[in-house]
């Protein structure tokens, strides 16, 4: 519901027509997807003793799990890079960051997301399951689902590693990268009101991006051997369902735009209705 409000926000005001928001929108639209691809199964799961779910419904869920996370995670760098032209290249900004490379970058990043789910999945489920059918996990992650093999699955492990460097560690390195140019740029205003508004434009981003590189950079790199059931379900909990959350709010409660927006479009909602 948060993430439907800040879609819908964007789409009726005008004045959130630009670049920056079109990325929010996208990753709303995604963290969305994200959600109702763990958080229904998981509730149905709780009202009963034995919860259960099938294998294609397990490779289903893995995939569009996988998928949507590795689009959110280029998606925040996509961010980070439309934050860097437009701070430290305001004045080619509607050149560089026009609706047709907005267009490209979202597609690349869900074209790209959703490929290594594919090989994410083949690389799991090509694996023989002789052993327990037993998932350790709330939902069918990669590494409690890889768990239950009877092979050596070290180097499907190794494989999934490396792609979790490109997935995460690759676009935290861009964007720490752009912030470091844009905090160069900032200095460099004279203006203390001016530094202010354009760190505060960032801080949002940047409090989404430590709390999502963060939670998944503690899951997905490191060994399967430091795998700790209890801790690690306690971290995914937070970016399956705490991380979607939070992103709506901390643009929202952070954005003085967006908060204008809602007041506008909550205010012009309840007097099309006195009316």
């Amino acid at each position: 519901m948060a993430n439907a409000t800040i879609m819908t926000v964007i789409c009726l005001h005008q004045a959130l027509h630009t670049p920056m928001y079109f990325f929010l929108f996208v990753l709303s639209c995604s963290e969305t997807c994200y959600t109702l691809v763990i958080v229904p199964k998981m509730l149905t799961n709780l009202l009963f003793t034995s919860p259960t779910i099938s294998f294609s419904g397990c490779a289903t869920q893995l995939y569009f799990f996988v998928g949507l996370a590795c689009t959110n995670c280029f998606l925040i760098a996509v961010m980070g890079y439309d934050r860097y032209v437009a701070i430290c290249n305001p004045l080619n900004y509607t050149l560089i960051v026009n609706r047709a490379t907005c267009l490209q970058l979202v597609l690349a990043s869900s074209f790209c997301g959703f490929l290594i789910s594919v090989v994410v999945n083949i690389l799991v489920f090509s694996v023989p399951f002789c052993a327990s059918n037993r998932i350790n996990h709330f939902f069918c992650d990669i590494f409690p689902v890889i768990k239950l093999g009877c092979t050596d699955t070290s180097l499907k492990e190794m494989v999934i590693f490396s792609l979790s460097i490109l997935v995460l560690l690759v676009p935290f390195v861009f964007i720490l990268i752009s912030y470091i140019f844009i905090v160069s740029t900032i200095l460099k205003i004279s203006s203390v009101e001016g530094q202010c508004k354009a760190f505060t434009t960032c801080a949002s981003h940047l409090t989404v991006v430590i709390v999502h590189y963060g939670c998944a950079s503690f899951i997905y790199l490191r060994p399967t051997s430091l795998y700790s059931s209890d801790k690690d379900h306690l971290v995914a909990v937070t970016y399956t369902v705490i991380t979607p959350l939070l992103n709506p709010l901390v643009y929202t409660l952070r954005n003085k735009e967006v908060k204008m927006a809602l007041r506008k479009v909550l205010s012009r909602h309840s007097f099309s209705k006195t009316v």
